[in-house]
């Protein structure tokens, strides 16, 4: 049968052709508090939940644990529609406490920016203690005391949950690397047991009334494309986003483990999407945070989980080390891409080979998502080529579609124009209604849309291509779009370029209008100079880069490319001749 396009990708939703009606069958978004919404998927009491460095927790001990830091809460002075800053790394304590924060009607507030701005947000939030991990130093813990008004903080030992044994060498030596001379210490601090005994004394009032809309996880973007902004979701916008990709690294024959190595819980797709979403499909969620970044390979090894959430940094730093030896199978990974930001096809050849050479038989795939929309956008379904900026098709209960900049004219397929988003995985808001309003915007027919300023266009069958952030005029005619961009060099294949990648730059010379900065690492015994010729061959006249710069390996930055940073060094002068 065919169908019939209006033009429109919002009214066709061509998408959907991608997914079986057995998926869609009853597929609505429950009302359930998240608590309620994991228990109702508990495989049972005795099963393991979480294993975290050589211990496995069972569901049982996860409600008890829950319960009783929903009390230590209360007892501690937390109550409904308060802020509680929680500083911790994805330990399963975080778990506790977000569904502890949940019962009482709390929500969990997460930054991890620098020092002034994590003060920053605790002296909004109005919180008068913290929640961090004991590595605290007291110099920090006075900081928060003096410019953010609390009066003390509850410090938890990272292996509190753990078997000391069960930590590897290279574990305990990044582990270690985190405590200063002087840890936080005295009578603002409170251990966590001593926490969870304050609860166990309380007799008062635990619960609140269940709301699945009243704020329940703040956290704030990661500043790596611009100001940091405070994201709020509720129970029902987090079970919004994940409920869609419940079936994600499923298997009928036995059941996945799920590895999270480094990524903190201060970044919203960590806390969805990666400690959530698993414990919600009956997953072993294998919790690592205190893995060096340059050691994630050896965490691979060491688990090889089904399931390994990547980001471009990760199978970066897996290829650049080479550690993994020649032969080992990686055919344990039921799913290999890299979400977080635009992977070019460079990128995309190298990692797609490495998985190759070591038998792993996922499709690596690049994904599409931000804070602001509860995490993933998009999943991995099309039959289309993953190069050239595409990122999938709509999730099955997401719409999106491509809009005139900054308007609700929505246009056709195959047209360039601003990303945006309509789905229950929506965020509440920013803490700053001005910037809500810029962000979200109520169409005519009523439809609430997220404008994520990302640039891209759709095809007829649904699938997205993410090409850029923002649009970028150049002076003289055409506009810089980072990954089409690198795409023109990446199929070039210039030699002597390992990887490359553009920064965007304002014109100094003329007002709103931008320059481009090719950053490119090379292979051995090659210079910027051996390149330059055929680098200006392969792209048009208005993509040519003021400079070209060579470093030695690409810059992360809250596991982005640090393109902020270099952006900073340009306007500093320090890369100039």
């Amino acid at each position: 049968m065919t169908r019939t396009l209006t033009g429109k990708p919002s009214i066709d939703r061509p998408w959907m052709q991608y997914y079986p009606p057995q998926l869609m069958e009853g597929l609505s978004i429950p009302e359930d508090t998240v608590y309620e919404y994991l228990l109702k998927r508990c495989p049972g009491d005795d099963v393991a939940a979480i294993h975290y460095y050589g211990r496995e927790i069972t569901w049982k001990e996860v409600k008890e644990q829950v319960d009783l830091t929903a009390r230590a809460l209360r007892a501690i002075g937390f109550g409904e529609g308060d802020q509680i800053p929680v500083f911790l790394r994805a330990v399963p304590e975080f778990i506790y406490l977000f569904l502890a924060a949940e019962k009482i009607g709390a929500s969990v507030l997460c930054r991890d920016n620098t020092l002034e701005e994590n003060i920053e947000a605790v002296k909004k939030s109005g919180a008068k203690m913290i929640i961090a991990h004991d590595f605290l130093s007291h110099e920090d813990l006075n900081k928060y005391r003096k410019e953010a008004g609390i009066r003390g903080a509850v410090l938890l030992s990272p292996i509190r949950s753990a078997m000391r044994t069960g930590l590897p060498d290279y574990c305990w030596n990044y582990l270690e690397s985190l405590y200063t001379d002087y840890p936080a210490y005295g009578p603002y601090t409170m251990s966590w047991d001593a926490f969870i005994s304050e609860g166990e004394q309380f007799s008062g009032t635990v619960e609140a009334e269940k709301n699945i809309d009243r704020p329940l996880f703040r956290a704030y973007t990661s500043g790596s494309t611009g100001p940091s902004k405070q994201v709020i979701h509720s129970a029902h916008t987090m079970i919004g986003n994940m409920h869609q990709m419940n079936f994600y690294g499923a298997s009928s024959e036995f059941r996945p483990t799920w590895l999270v190595t480094q990524l903190t819980p201060s970044l919203v797709a960590v806390v969805v999407a990666m400690l959530l979403m698993p414990l919600a499909s009956d997953k072993l969620l294998i919790l690592s945070p205190f893995v060096a970044p340059e050691d994630v390979d050896l965490e691979m090894m060491h688990y090889r989980p089904n399931c390994w959430p990547l980001i471009p940094m990760f199978i970066e730093i897996v290829m650049r080390n080479g550690r993994v030896p020649d032969d080992y199978d990686m055919s344990h990974l039921f799913s290999a891409g890299a979400g977080c930001e635009a992977y070019n096809n460079n990128q995309l050849k190298r990692a797609q080979k490495f998985l190759e050479d070591h038998h792993c038989k996922a499709r690596f795939t690049t994904g599409y998502g931000c804070s602001e929309a509860g995490s993933n956008m998009s999943l991995p379904l099309t039959a289309h080529p993953i190069k050239d900026g595409n990122v999938g098709i709509p999730m099955p209960l997401t719409t999106i579609s491509i809009f005139k900049p900054g308007t609700d004219e929505e246009l056709t397929y195959n047209t360039m124009g601003e990303i945006c988003q309509c789905g229950p995985g929506t965020m509440m808001g920013y803490d700053d209604p001005t910037a809500t309003e810029r962000t979200i915007k109520i169409h005519e027919d009523g439809s609430r849309w997220l404008h994520t300023g990302d640039i891209g266009y759709m095809t007829e069958d649904g699938t997205i291509y993410a090409l850029t952030r923002g649009e970028a005029p150049r002076y003289g005619g055409g506009s810089l779009a980072t990954l089409p961009m690198e795409n023109r060099l990446a199929d070039a294949e210039v030699e002597g370029i390992d990887d490359e990648f553009f920064v965007i730059v304002q014109d100094p010379e003329h007002h709103r209008c931008f320059i481009p900065y090719l950053f490119v690492v090379l292979n051995k015994g090659y210079t910027v100079d051996d390149i330059r010729e055929k680098v200006k061959e392969s792209l048009e006249d208005y993509m040519q880069p003021v400079d070209i710069i060579a470093l030695p390996e690409r810059p992360f930055f809250h596991f982005k490319t640090n393109r902020i940073g270099l952006i900073h060094d340009i306007e500093a002068g320090k890369f100039n001749k």
